[in-house]
């Protein structure tokens, strides 16, 4: 009752009507109401003139439309509007039949005399002209462009999905952001794939349409004469005339939504209505304008053609090619002159010699041509996107990296930038500017034409490619991404891989008096008064964990064993071991996939044996003493396995012994990089483990 009682109160909620909920239920209703209860005249006409004002203004909602997204209710639309048309259809056949000559449709008669106009072959045959044209061009080309769209849409949604959440990795775009264009590219999945049924229902009402219309007119003859006794050129004179009417009222608003259908799926990706982008990229080449102007007026040369309809043509294109061109030349001036002075005041920039001389922590060095990724004024944000990355290095390894210095050199190439660490180069690529970078993740169906390189953040096959290639790019399993993305990610590729150099005293004596001024004022001080206790000892410590991927985030736990661990060593090797035991949790939580652990182990022979060629070195701790042949062999054996787990589609890490954990990660960082090497005693209690190899020799 209650549930009967809330249902009474939407229906006579004022909002309800606001919404239109009320109204498109009413409006279902009446339609199926229509195709069973006959309608008068006057009341036909007006559903026909409703239907006509429904079509053409979802022809122009269409034309409008920027994307397929913002009018994603189209496939339900199609079906209402479809089913209203049939239902017009039924109610002026019933009509048409039913009264014959005393028909008095107002819209129907009308069609039909404007289009017989005292010859009713003539009529006849363009009625038939239009259905052809309505049902073999548009109708069949709309359906098959619907099927076609919805597949490829469907195989571009994992790339799409890829790119978003790169983009959102990278600090490009924020998780609202990345959550609403989920939502949009789920939107459009959806829309497709609803298009690609309802397009079916666009070609039955057109069949639909034929099959009345023979229904009309047959009928109406056998109606006419024999029930009506009406003579054979009267029968004629009415039932072809109003067939034609009733046909036309009906299939000129089919044709709109029809091509409204077309236009829809055939608009792959824009950010401007039909209209504007026909008028840029028609008129984008003057020198297209120029050619057609030169040929109509030549075309006025040959005898019989009308001269002034194609004088008047050719005069109107070739002045609009010529104001295309002024205005084309008048912005590129333009930009010539920003340019000028832009490179002018770069030019008189004061010598400051001791700038120069300066080594950064950190910097990035561009070439000319790239300055506008990093000048706000010219639409760069490079500066905001280096904030993104710092911000999440620091939350996910816990180092602040310092400010990142960015300076333009002239030395470079103009489209090549430098990535330094207190002054050292550690990355540099090539950017295409005004082009995308589409890469291949292993996902690529189809290649994609373009300038092929290589993605500078993580050396997998990519290609330039134009701006609008993207969507083919995404359809065939690229991964595209703007060049101000490939910057950022091969600087945090780079931040990441080196982050221990960028852990100097300075930035370790201001986390220290950050976690003083907070709630651990005793342990900074039991830290600081230890007689063991050296500065440069805990940077070690600190720099072999960003070094070994290890974050440094949970400080507290850090220094907390450490202090403790000074009390029976100063060994760097054994307090870095002391303090990846006590981040046991926090390695293999960061390790595992899918709450799993997964592990190459060693085979005991080959432990033996390495440890038995393990050296102490008074500065560089524990070494491997072993031949290079040796040291091959063993590196070989190692990726063999690491490189059978990956093809399964897991990132393992090495299980070793405490003794030999810090000299198997030298042997493998040198060779393979971004390997986790884990002592038994850092796997966490209660973590689920599963081996997925084995380092053995070789077995001939």
């Amino acid at each position: 009752m209650s549930e009967n009682r809330s249902l009474m109160d939407r229906f006579m909620d004022p909002k309800t009507y606001q919404q239109g909920d009320l109204a498109i239920g009413v409006g279902v209703v009446v339609i199926i109401v229509m195709l069973v209860i006959p309608l008068p005249a006057f009341l036909l006409d007006f559903f026909i003139a409703i239907n006509l004002l429904v079509s053409l203004l979802i022809l122009l909602t269409v034309m409008y439309t920027k994307s397929a997204a913002e009018f994603s209710v189209f496939p339900s639309l199609l079906l209402i509007t479809t089913l209203f048309r049939l239902a017009i259809n039924v109610s002026s056949t019933r009509l048409i039949l039913s009264e014959g000559s005393k028909f008095d449709g107002q819209i129907i008669r009308t069609f039909g005399d404007f289009v017989v106009a005292g010859n009713y072959v003539v009529g006849l045959i363009i009625f038939i002209v239009l259905i052809a044209v309505q049902f073999i061009v548009i109708t069949k080309g709309a359906s098959r462009v619907a099927e076609v769209a919805a597949r490829f849409t469907l195989d571009a949604l994992p790339g799409k999905q890829m790119g978003i959440d790169t983009d959102l990795q990278n600090g490009r775009i924020t998780e609202e952001d990345a959550e609403r264009k989920r939502k949009t590219l789920q939107k459009e999945v959806d829309f497709y794939g609803a298009m690609d049924g309802a397009s079916k229902f666009v070609s039955g009402d057109v069949k639909v349409g034929i099959v009345i219309t023979l229904i009309n007119m047959i009928g109406g003859f056998i109606i006419g004469m024999v029930m009506h006794n009406e003579p054979f050129n009267i029968a004629m004179d009415t039932y072809i005339k109003l067939t034609i009417g009733d046909g036309l009222s009906s299939q000129i608003p089919s044709l709109l939504v029809t091509t409204a259908t077309g236009i829809i799926v055939t608009r792959s990706i824009s950010e401007q209505s039909l209209g504007k982008d026909l008028s840029q990229q028609l008129s984008a080449e003057p020198k297209a304008l120029w050619v057609v102007a030169a040929t109509l007026i030549f075309a006025t040369l040959i005898p019989g053609f009308p001269k002034i309809p194609l004088l008047i043509l050719g005069a109107g294109l070739g002045t609009l090619a010529f104001q295309l061109q002024r205005s084309r030349l008048e912005s590129k001036q333009k930009q010539e002159q920003e340019e000028r002075l832009r490179q002018d005041q770069i030019e008189k920039k004061p010598d400051d010699f001791s700038v120069i001389a300066r080594v950064e922590p950190m910097e990035i060095e561009i070439g000319f041509s790239l300055i506008p990724l990093v000048d706000p004024k010219q639409g760069g944000s490079l500066l905001d996107g280096i904030t993104s990355v710092r911000k999440r290095i620091a939350t996910n390894a816990g180092l602040v990296v310092p400010a990142i210095r960015i300076r333009d050199n002239m030395e470079l190439p103009s489209n090549t930038y430098s990535i330094k660490i207190r002054g050292v180069e550690y990355g540099r690529a090539h950017l295409e500017v005004g082009r995308l970078l589409a890469m291949d993740h292993g996902q690529v169906r189809q290649k994609v034409e373009g300038i092929e390189t290589v993605d500078p953040a993580f050396q997998t096959p990519a290609v330039w490619i134009e701006t609008e290639r993207r969507q083919e790019a995404e359809k065939n399993g690229y991964v595209v991404v703007d060049t101000k993305t490939i910057l950022l990610t091969h600087l945090e590729s780079i931040i990441t891989r080196n982050a221990a150099l960028l852990l100097g005293r300075s930035e370790i004596r201001k986390m220290l008096d950050s976690m003083k001024k907070g709630d651990h004022e005793a342990l900074i001080d039991d830290l600081t008064s230890h007689s063991s206790f050296k500065m440069g000892t805990l940077q070690h410590v600190l720099q072999n964990l960003l070094r070994e991927q290890v974050s440094i985030k949970n400080l507290l736990t850090i220094l907390e064993t450490f202090v403790s661990a000074l009390d029976y060593t100063d060994s760097v090797a054994q307090l870095t071991d002391y303090v990846r035991i006590a981040l046991a949790s926090q390695i293999t939580s960061d390790l595992s996939q899918e709450g799993k652990l997964y592990v190459i182990t060693v085979d005991p022979n080959i432990e033996k044996a390495m440890l038995n060629a393990v050296s102490e070195d008074p500065i560089e701790g524990k070494i491997l003493a072993i031949d290079p042949e040796t040291q091959r062999k063993l590196l070989d054996l190692f990726m063999r396995e690491i490189q059978k787990s990956q093809t399964k589609g897991v990132q393992p890490a090495i299980v070793v012994s405490q003794a030999l954990r810090s000299v198997v990660f030298d042997l493998l960082d040198r060779e393979i990089g971004s390997v986790a090497v884990l002592s038994i005693n850092e796997i966490a209690a209660g973590i689920q483990v599963e081996a997925v190899g084995r380092v053995t020799p070789k077995v001939a």
